[in-house]
């Protein structure tokens, strides 16, 4: 029997302008209900930057995007923004108006990458550490 659970919140955002802090809020309650309060805002500024990169370069129009939140008792907390849009998101050197979103999530997540999706792509990032179970001890 395995001790570890694994919990899960998903949502779909329409390509507009509002889904950015629609899916903020929808992950802030997510990491309440989970009753978790390490590293919130950095998952929430990292949701906040994939929504944002997935809305500006990810989702053609008429579509939308997939926020998945996961989280593994014990182990990470997993973010996946899902879209369908062409291309693979890299790192590049900010310019005056853009450019730093996958800086700030290579910097404040544990591990960040791209999966393969038809159509489309999985930007995901993850925090090590968040999942623990209440009462657990640990360093």
């Amino acid at each position: 029997m395995s001790n570890q659970l694994t919990l899960l919140h998903q949502a779909f955002f329409r390509r507009e302008r509002r889904s950015v802090p629609l899916a903020r809020e929808f992950a802030r309650k997510a990491l309440t209900d989970w009753g978790l309060d390490v590293r919130t805002d950095d998952v929430l500024l990292c949701v906040s930057e994939l929504a944002t990169n997935a809305l500006l370069h990810g989702v053609p129009p008429g579509r939308g995007y997939r926020l998945h939140l996961r989280l593994e008792r014990p182990g990470p907390l997993r973010v996946e923004v899902h879209d369908s849009g062409d291309g693979t998101p890299h790192r590049r050197e900010p310019s005056d108006e853009s450019g730093r979103g996958l800086l700030l999530v290579e910097a404040l997540a544990d591990r960040w990458g791209v999966g393969e999706r038809n159509p489309g792509k999985i930007v995901w990032c993850e925090f090590a550490g968040v999942g623990g179970l209440v009462g657990a001890t640990g360093a």
